[in-house]
């Protein structure tokens, strides 16, 4: 099946199989030493790279503030709401400053060399897709994007462009998640079958299982609200919306699973090399009762959910189950732990047939049980490049450097695992069956509107 992306990068048919087996894996890259990004001191200009935002308060702000500490240089700065960039908008005076990133990067293409994209989720595709489409790096928070078909595309596009892409997910470059890659690559945990990932984030950040407001609150005099919804139907405003509680509504965010499962699931498909899975189903809860099939609300997300996974045998290793729990639902506590300790918030629990492994989300250091397990992890060499950084990897392949990690090669195909789950959102007690090369649900064929969700008149991938 050929994809929309291809008419703008065109992709043979045997490049694109060789495409989508590349990125069902999980490849290690060498990262970059520090040194080559250079000192403290002076950066010459002919080393600088010229940044555009997009997205310039919240967490995309913050990105940007990040990169200009390692020396970036911010050209341009995009934001649809005045009052949530001011702090951008104070901290680099001399960028020049933009309502809608299409202009932006039409006016400024010969002046920038990468983009950075901090918007709520249903903007990831649209900007990233533009910046690709002019040639320029991109740096994406995750989700890399809100749907299926755009992961999809927006992967593609940037595999063929060849530019220097990076996901926000920063645990991928901490030492405690290479060291949960060595560990169990190395046998530690034996074979490992059965994984637990879960998050604290469903309802406690923002309102889920409610219904669309109702009342017509005037849109503040600094915020361009048609600029704000960008692909999505046009609806009224409501503070219900912005600045964060976007992200459990449908049209808008990802729920749970898409806020925090680029950062925790992020472990367990890397060092199990988890690809597609080949059956998703969720037990959701729209009213605090018990899990069951019941009907999504259709405007949020449910206010809990449990979410199976189940991946295919992939060479010698054996098939996995994953289970994700939010809302409040967790996995039980492992008797191995010590009584005083209790299971973080956020974070993986790995199953093997010799042994269990703890860790928080953003790869957060490992914990083996029993503890035993890590006096045989002690003499496990570390066969992984170490990482300068998650911010710093990008910069340094926007100057020509090897790649980052978490490239989009790398994040889409994660992204999708994860989007995957929110689907299965949308049919409760069903078991979704994936055809992942025709990115189709082959036996519920009625939730393939979510896969690619129709753009309002002016835009378009």
């Amino acid at each position: 099946m050929k994809s929309a992306v291809e008419d703008k990068f065109p992709i043979s048919k045997t490049s694109r199989r060789s495409f989508l087996a590349a990125t069902t894996g999980a490849a290690l890259t060498t990262i970059v030493p520090r040194h080559v990004l250079g000192g403290a001191g002076f950066i010459p200009p002919s080393e600088r790279v010229n940044l555009a935002g997009i997205g310039a308060g919240g967490m995309g702000g913050g990105d940007i503030a990040t990169l200009a500490r390692l020396g970036v240089n911010v050209v341009a700065l995009c934001d649809v709401d005045d009052k949530r960039a001011a702090g951008s908008y104070q901290a680099f005076p001399r960028a020049r400053r933009y309502k809608d990133f299409r202009e932006m990067l039409d006016k400024e293409a010969k002046h920038i060399d990468a983009v950075s994209v901090g918007t709520p989720d249903h903007i990831h595709a649209v900007a990233s897709m533009a910046a690709i489409r002019a040639g320029k790096h991109v740096y994406c928070q995750k989700p890399l994007t809100r749907t299926l078909h755009e992961c999809r595309a927006v992967t593609e596009a940037a595999h063929v462009a060849g530019i220097a892409t990076q996901m926000g997910n920063q645990g991928h470059a901490t030492e405690g998640a290479r060291l949960t890659n060595e560990w169990i690559r190395a046998g530690i945990l034996g074979a490992v079958r059965e994984v637990h990932v879960w998050s604290d984030r469903a309802g406690r950040l923002w309102k889920q299982g409610i219904g669309r407001p109702t009342s017509r609150p005037p849109v503040p005099s600094t915020l361009s609200w048609d600029l704000w919804l960008g692909p999505v139907h046009a609806r009224p405003y409501s503070p219900a919306y912005v600045p964060v509680t976007w992200r459990g509504w449908w049209d808008f965010g990802t729920g749970a699973l898409g806020d925090m499962g680029c950062h925790i699931i992020d472990h367990p498909v890397w060092a199990l090399e988890l690809g597609p899975p080949s059956m998703i189903e969720a037990r959701t809860t729209i009213d605090g009762s018990v899990l069951d099939g019941n009907m999504p609300n259709a405007e949020t997300y449910p206010i809990a959910s449990i979410i199976y996974y189940e991946f295919p045998e992939r060479g010698a290793r054996p098939a996995v189950r994953m289970t994700w729990y939010d809302g409040g639902l967790m996995p039980q506590t492992p008797t191995l732990m010590p009584r005083n300790q209790q299971l973080p918030d956020n974070g993986v629990l790995y199953i093997g047939s010799k042994g269990m492994m703890v860790h928080s989300s953003h790869g957060g250091m490992p914990q083996l049980l029993p503890a035993e397990l890590h006096q045989d992890a002690a003499k496990i060499a570390k066969t992984m490049s170490r990482s300068p950084g998650h911010y710093e990897e990008w910069v340094a392949a926007c100057k020509g450097g090897s790649r980052p990690v978490s490239n989009f090669d790398y994040a889409g195909p994660l992204t999708e695992i994860v989007l995957l789950g929110v689907l299965s959102l949308r049919a409760p007690g069903r078991r979704l069956e994936w055809d992942n090369l025709n990115l189709k649900v082959k036996n519920i064929p009625e939730l393939n509107q979510f896969v690619r969700p129709g753009y309002r008149k002016g835009w378009s991938l």
